[in-house]
């Protein structure tokens, strides 16, 4: 498939622009103006300014001896590229592929596009429309190269589609400064009468170039497609996208949900081709209105089950404001990662964190109360209990293991709590402790463990852990800080609940 483009060239930009936002303007000629040395320099004409005989480049002066009482407005330097940047966005709607072309146009890639509305003409016709709907006067064209779809759009005036590879053709009758030429460029080769792009285009490159330099062979070249010419989206190419146009605006959910499955399908049907997987989402639904909603959804680890993937969206696609229409739905994965088939056990189930089922589980908790509220604690290398966990992530590779030899409470305080207890001597489990104002009678202990900091710690004395059961049946774990002496120096504590 061949590179086709389009260039889209707006004639009155700013004014258009002025317009759209102050409707009143419409029926009044006005200018933008620029200051330069003290003088009033006319940038911009609307069409009203312009059939009156006011042009660019005149002084403001001179041009209120034509419309006496003419509105001017500053220039914003910024504003071109601003209103481009979001035309050009508002373009993906028709292509991924659009860059901005400064001072008054864009340029799409539009290869493998066109079919999708009926064809060239249909498609070229439908940017007009729409453009023309939001206030913008356009001229638009399309060719193999971008030299000559900037040329046509500019210059021509019947055929605005030019046909594979008659780019040639279709440049012959126009001037030099169809080919992007510099002011300097342009003066030198009509001094001399060539006047037109058939008058020396012919003529040897050699002469070409030591004439007027390369530039004219290069914009010549790249405008007949001897030279490609690259150009920069505004919007980063994403390696895994989907489109679905809508022959008409969707404005239900309903119809929300069967576009999004067809991409969901469409996009994993390429993931298990490459055995890969996505672990992020991102559903855009361009509008009528030019406006563009998005909803995005993550996975703990690669997926391309589109089932599973769509029940992450489902939750989402209420927060989406259809309003007059959704005309184009684009489903891109930004993050992808590879996902080697799994082969599964026949006689053992228990697989743990790499268990689908779970990943998927994870995912759809995670997409309703967010995923910083899942956490995973892997065991860490240290003796005292509070200190011998961390906060993991949930695929991470344990290097080590918990520590399974003695029972361990379910519930662990973060921090011990000092309790009052009363107990035999010595390493005896308590008869009885108050914990809270409440006062708990022992009926069954086991014990004791003692538990030492690492020897180059030694910030408190060593723990004997007591596993203890009172008569209502609630379990607990218990400690004494140090030895049990007259003097009482030691302390208990209590530091976490069984089951």
């Amino acid at each position: 498939m061949g590179k086709r483009f389009v260039s889209i060239w707006f004639r009155h930009l700013n004014t258009d622009w002025l317009i759209r936002r102050q409707h009143g303007l419409k029926e009044l000629p006005f200018v933008i103006v620029t200051k330069d040395h003290g003088r009033m320099i006319i940038t911009s004409a609307n069409i009203l300014a312009q059939k009156q005989g006011v042009n660019s480049n005149m002084l403001l002066a001179d041009a209120r001896a034509f419309i006496p009482g003419l509105l001017y407005f500053d220039e914003e330097p910024e504003r071109a590229a601003k209103l481009l940047t979001g035309l050009a966005e508002w373009c993906i709607r028709y292509t991924p592929l659009a860059a901005i072309d400064l001072p008054d146009g864009l340029i799409l890639d539009v290869s493998g596009c066109p079919h999708l509305w009926g064809g060239e003409n249909e498609y070229l016709a439908t940017i007009t429309k729409r453009l023309s709907y939001f206030g913008y006067h356009t001229q638009c064209a399309m060719a193999d190269t971008i030299g000559t779809a900037w040329a046509i759009a500019r210059f021509g005036s019947n055929h605005l589609i030019i046909e594979n590879g008659q780019q040639t053709a279709a440049l012959l009758s126009l001037p030099p400064s169809a080919l992007r030429l510099e002011p300097a460029t342009i003066e030198r080769l009509e001094k001399l009468g060539l006047r037109k792009i058939q008058h020396f285009i012919s003529m040897p490159r050699t002469a070409l170039r030591r004439r007027f330099g390369k530039e004219l062979l290069l914009r010549l070249d790249q405008a007949i497609g001897c030279t490609d010419e690259i150009i920069e989206p505004v919007i980063p190419v994403v390696l895994y996208l989907e489109r679905l146009p809508c022959l008409e605006p969707i404005v239900t959910a309903t119809g929300i949900e069967i576009a999004l499955h067809r991409l969901l399908e469409a996009l994993c049907l390429r993931f298990l081709k490459e055995e890969k997987g996505l672990r992020k989402a991102i559903l855009k639904c361009c509008r009528v209105d030019g406006k563009i909603k998005t909803i995005e959804i993550g996975t703990n680890r690669p997926s391309c089950n589109s089932r599973h993937l769509f029940k992450l969206f489902e939750d989402k696609i209420a927060t989406i404001e259809p309003a007059l229409g959704i005309e184009l739905f684009i489903l891109e994965a930004p993050i992808v990662e590879e996902l080697s088939p799994v082969q599964e056990k026949l006689f053992e189930s228990n697989s743990g964190l790499d268990d689908i089922g779970l990943a998927e589980l994870l995912d759809r908790i995670g997409g309703k109360i967010g995923t910083h509220h899942i956490h995973r604690y892997v065991p860490d290398e240290h003796y005292w209990p509070e200190h011998s966990f961390k906060e993991g992530i949930l695929h991470e590779t344990i290097l080590t293991h918990w520590k399974a030899e003695k029972p361990r409470p379910l519930q662990l305080l973060p921090q011990p709590e000092p309790i009052t207890v009363t107990a035999p001597v010595p390493d005896y489990p308590p008869m009885n402790f108050r914990y809270k104002g409440k006062l708990h009678t022992i009926a069954k202990a086991d014990g004791p463990e003692r538990i030492e900091q690492e020897w180059w710690l030694q910030e408190g004395k060593h723990r004997d852990y007591y596993y203890v059961e009172d008569e209502e049946g609630h379990r607990y774990w218990l400690f004494r800080s140090g030895h049990y002496d007259v003097a009482k120096s030691y302390q208990w504590f209590i530091h976490g609940f069984f089951a």
